[in-house]
């Protein structure tokens, strides 16, 4: 029986950010200032407060100053845009971070059109999907870019390749297909609509699931020798964190599987400070 190869997102994750600790000493030593991000959290959510703090120590760790906006749920929407409008206009700010999710009565993709597209660290503007959608990337989505760089880490080929997304989010699913569609792959991107997921799930050479219900894609449906990335990351009520995929029986399938947790969830946060490096030294582009 082979067991497939762990891709460690954890020990990828942190060389590249000390690729970006030591870029952003070198801009320092040669006189330019440190990168800054503006950090906003709106409510109380455990969640969210616990990757708001997580993401301003990792900007700590490699040299990024980090303020923090936290406001009350019961925010105007308007307000919100405000200080949004604010920090764009804000020359000493390089990068904006609006954790998600924002309260249900608040209109999320409104608010986002709201950010500068340069300083849109998250990638999330239609104006960054937009040039990915076009094969110019500049600010790409944290996740997907992260899942390509843990793929080019273990020498993956795409070209001839089948790539299967489960999940059709903009947040994840969609700005993953573009990035797998750009490195050559024929894609399929399931979603709740699809009728027969385990026969595209059987065909995939790569997946990606980024559901985030737990055991959702059973192991027997993996192809044998394929490349498994899980982005679900669930906690069950017993404390312990889960995947998508059912971990134990797809390992004794695939040739390469991430972790959960370790695997794709350190990458975000690495491409995150990747992306507020390149938005405060990049000239930006019209």
């Amino acid at each position: 029986m082979t067991i497939a190869q762990f891709i460690d997102g954890k020990a990828i994750a942190a060389k590249l950010r000390t690729s970006i600790r030591e870029k952003i000493e070198e801009k320092m030593a040669a006189g330019y200032n440190a990168p800054s991000l503006a950090v906003i959290l709106v409510g109380e959510d455990p969640a969210s407060s616990i990757y708001v703090r997580n993401k301003r120590e990792a900007c700590k760790e490699v040299g990024i100053r980090s303020t923090y906006h936290h406001l009350p749920s019961d925010v105007k929407e308007d307000q919100l845009i405000e200080l949004i409008k604010v920090l764009n206009h804000d020359k000493t700010i390089h990068g904006i971070l609006l954790q998600l999710p924002l309260p249900q009565q608040m209109n999320t993709d409104n608010i986002l059109e709201y950010i500068s597209p340069h300083k849109d660290v998250d990638g999330f503007h239609p104006y960054n999907l937009g040039r990915l959608m076009q094969r110019r990337p500049l600010l790409s989505p944290c996740t997907p870019r992260g899942v390509m760089i843990l793929l080019d880490h273990i020498k993956q080929t795409y070209k001839g390749k089948h790539a299967v997304i489960i999940g059709a989010s903009n947040i994840v699913g969609r700005p993953m297909a573009l990035e797998l569609l750009i490195a050559g792959t024929t894609i399929t991107v399931c979603h709740r609509f699809t009728d027969n997921l385990p026969y595209f799930v059987k065909q995939a050479d790569i997946l990606v699931s980024a559901v985030g219900k737990p055991g959702i894609i059973k192991g027997a449906w993996i192809k044998k020798g394929s490349t498994i990335v899980d982005v679900g990351i669930i906690r069950l009520t017993d404390g312990t964190i889960t995947g998508d995929i059912e971990f134990h029986a797809a390992k004794e399938r695939a040739a390469w599987i991430t972790p959960v947790p370790g695997g794709v969830g350190p990458m975000t946060v690495a491409v995150l400070l990747q992306n507020t490096l390149l938005a405060t030294y990049a000239t930006p582009t019209v």
